[in-house]
């Protein structure tokens, strides 16, 4: 049986041809132009074979809403991002990191993405084709990668390896290396072609990491189909832990001054005291790039992102998760601040997993597990699934995935620590989700 699609603050995602229809492609299309206010909307995609014939759907059905549309082609979603400040809107055609066979949409509202409220008003509002005019489409250019280089600056690390997985940022990615200066050697450069999968944090990188050691290169950085996530890989071909990269963006940040951060509540304790030992404060958001955003839009933070996706978020740049910009910040590290980050990094180990849950049950087990965790917790936060703090060093995150049949579990503590942790909370869920099942 075909599951239904999921809709989330991530977007539109599905199976193309079985749950992500075209006839759904253009309501959810014809919805969103409800919440466009500029009548403007710029338009991208990622390199999924579905992607062309999806994003003609996206077009037209904005178009017939009044809506001109301006057409990036294959394009990163951080360059959407930035160009639909100057738009007021975009839409991006892409499933981010899912198989080749799902594909999506996610929506773009004033340089970042839908807020809860914002989405379920969009949900709930009636299509309105024009009765007065028709859109017009466009082709758009854009000045991101010479913005990144721009605000990153002139590259520190001698040579790295870029492997876009055939994805949006093929192009893009050598482009932006050669302007910092950098040399590079290059893999998956060709779009839509690929020797990995789309989802780089899951895949070995066996090629970027031979890469890297055979051609002693600095770092490897992995880009997913879209360009919002970055695995990198050190000069030993070992792939970073995400939190970890995420830290190596901070502490850039903190070179520049930056002093306020937010981070999801499901990111290392590591960025957290590094941001506290150099005289910063940090906030924490629930789970998801629009929440980050929408925590950093209230506190004023300067950066942060999601541990769990490597995702730095530099909101007066971006307010997306920005692999590039990512990638290029990194680049700009001395090897001391690098090796000094990730020795201390080392300390924490995460582990992130998920069990395979039906989405309609999601509800009942989030809510049982306050009762089963309280016993060996230190604190308790339910703002987000159920987050169990166990000591300063040490927690559990359990939640429902927006974006799969799954509940995702997360578990960080000492590395020494970590996997007994985890075994022990992750055996709770299921068996609170096998006894939700037989009743």
């Amino acid at each position: 049986m075909v599951s239904d699609l999921k809709v989330s603050i991530s977007g539109v995602r599905g199976i193309y041809g079985q749950n992500l229809t075209l006839q759904e492609v253009s309501r959810f299309s014809g919805l969103f132009a409800n919440v466009i206010k500029s009548g403007r909307c710029v338009l991208a995609r990622d390199t999924r074979p579905s992607g062309r014939i999806i994003s003609q759907v996206v077009s037209a059905s904005l178009m017939s809403a009044g809506v001109d549309v301006y057409n990036l082609g294959v394009a990163p979603t951080p360059m959407a991002f930035r160009e639909a400040r100057k738009y007021g809107a975009g839409i991006i055609v892409t499933a981010s990191h899912n198989p080749l066979e799902w594909n999506g949409l996610k929506f773009i509202v004033d340089g970042r993405g839908l807020f809860e409220k914002e989405l379920e008003s969009m949900l709930v509002s009636r299509i309105s084709p024009s009765n007065s005019r028709f859109g017009s489409e466009y082709e758009a250019k854009s000045n991101y990668i010479d913005e990144v280089v721009e605000l990153a600056g002139k590259g520190s690390t001698p040579a790295v390896g870029v492997d876009a997985g055939g994805g949006a940022a093929c192009g893009y990615a050598e482009q932006m290396f050669k302007k910092m200066g950098l040399k590079f050697q290059s893999i998956n450069g060709v779009a839509g072609v690929s020797s990995r999968g789309p989802d780089p944090t899951a895949d070995p990188l066996a090629d970027l990491r031979s890469l890297v050691t055979a051609n002693k290169l600095d770092f490897g950085f992995a880009l997913d189909l879209d360009s919002d996530r970055l695995v990198v890989v050190n000069s030993n071909g070992e792939k970073l832990e995400p939190d970890a990269t995420l830290l190596l963006c901070v502490a850039r940040a903190v070179q520049l001054g930056f002093r306020n951060f937010v981070t999801s509540i499901d990111s290392s304790v590591a960025i957290a005291k590094y941001v506290k030992q150099h005289g910063g404060r940090i906030s924490h958001s629930k789970v998801g790039e629009a929440n980050v955003v929408s925590k950093m839009l209230e506190v004023g933070a300067e950066a942060g992102g999601e541990g769990s996706s490597a995702g730095f978020i530099m909101p007066k740049f971006n307010m997306c998760r920005d692999g590039l910009l990512a990638a290029a910040t990194i680049a700009t590290l001395d090897g001391k601040v690098i090796s000094d980050c990730l020795a201390f990094a080392s300390q924490f180990r995460q582990i992130r997993s998920k069990i395979p849950a039906d989405s309609s049950m999601h509800a009942a087990v989030i809510a049982r597990l306050p009762e089963i965790f309280r016993a060996e917790s230190s604190e308790l936060l339910t703002e987000d699934g159920v987050k169990a703090v166990i000591d300063e060093d040490s927690w559990v995150l359990v939640r429902p995935s927006n974006t799969e049949h799954a509940i995702r579990v997360s578990a960080e503590s000492r590395s020494d620590r970590v996997e007994s942790l985890y075994k022990r909370m992750a055996d709770k869920v299921r068996q609170v989700y096998d006894e939700q099942k037989a009743r």
